[in-house]
Order: C-alpha cells, then sequence, then structure tokens
C-alpha cells in the first residue's frame, strides 16, 4: 500500500495563509484590545465578525470558481452538473449571508459545510488533485473553528 501523495507545500502554504484574515477575525472577538488595535489601525470592517464575515463571503465564491475550474475536465452531463454545483458556494452566499453578523456566520458555517461536501464529490469524481480532500480538511476545520468563535464572541 502506498502512501497518499503529500499535499505541495506551496499549496499548503498559501491555503494557510488564506486562513489568516479568519484567525484575525476571530482573535478580536476573544481579545479585546486586539479588537481595538484593529479597529484604530484598520478600521471597523477589519475586525471581529465583520472581517469573518466578509471574507468568508469572498472565499466561498472563490471555492466555487476552484470548483468551475474542476468541472472543466468532463463533458457532457457530469460536466453539467458539476457547473451546476459549483455555483452552489457563491449563489449561498449571495443569498443567505447577511441579516446581521450573527445570522450571516451561522449561514457561512453551513455554507463552508456544504462546500466540504461539495469538494468530497468532485474528489470523488476523480476530478481534484489526489490531495485534494486532506487540505480541504484541514482549511475547512480550521474555518469552521474561526466562524463558531466569532459566533460566540
Amino acid at each position: 500500500m502506498t502512501a497518499p501523495p503529500a499535499i505541495p507545500k506551496s499549496a499548503l502554504l498559501l491555503g494557510l495563509a488564506g486562513v489568516i484574515p479568519f484567525l484575525w477575525g476571530a482573535l478580536t472577538c476573544v481579545f479585546d484590545g486586539l479588537f481595538d488595535l484593529g479597529q484604530t489601525v484598520f478600521g471597523a470592517r477589519f475586525v471581529g465578525p465583520y472581517v469573518i464575515v466578509f471574507y468568508g463571503t469572498i472565499i466561498l465564491a472563490f471555492m466555487s470558481g476552484v470548483l468551475w475550474g474542476f468541472a472543466t475536465k468532463v463533458e457532457g452531463s457530469r460536466a453539467a452538473l458539476g457547473y451546476g454545483l459549483s455555483t452552489l458556494p457563491a449563489l449561498w452566499a449571495f443569498f443567505f449571508v447577511g441579516g446581521g453578523a450573527e445570522r450571516a456566520l451561522v449561514f457561512l458555517i453551513a455554507g463552508y459545510l456544504g462546500l466540504l461536501a461539495l469538494d468530497y464529490r468532485f474528489s470523488a469524481w476523480g476530478l481534484t488533485p489526489p490531495w485534494w480532500m486532506r487540505l480541504r480538511i484541514v482549511l475547512t476545520s480550521l474555518v469552521l473553528m474561526c466562524l463558531v468563535i466569532g459566533l460566540m464572541g
């Protein structure tokens, strides 16, 4: 039995770097001093649940584009289904994320869980790199942790 291929270092590092705004938002939800510092330096939009909701919405839309790219690897009805499924994260964010920080965070949590299910489906169809699900599980776990902290903070 061979070991699964390693996640490429660049993909892992860039993926982890993409978690930084989530982590920053979560930390500013927990630490008042950090919130105050961030608000002074960066502005109100870049602290607390506001930055988590804003950035989380952007990343859901970005991930729709990633899935769309995977759908280009097949043709016919499988491609049509892949293209259709790939639009769901962006549409979810557009239609459901809003209405205040608490509601938005709840819908982002659901959106990221749904995205992970879509990642799994695209992986099961053989459209993703062999290391994709390991990377997505790590990143999604970190994002969900930050979203929950934002919700509770």
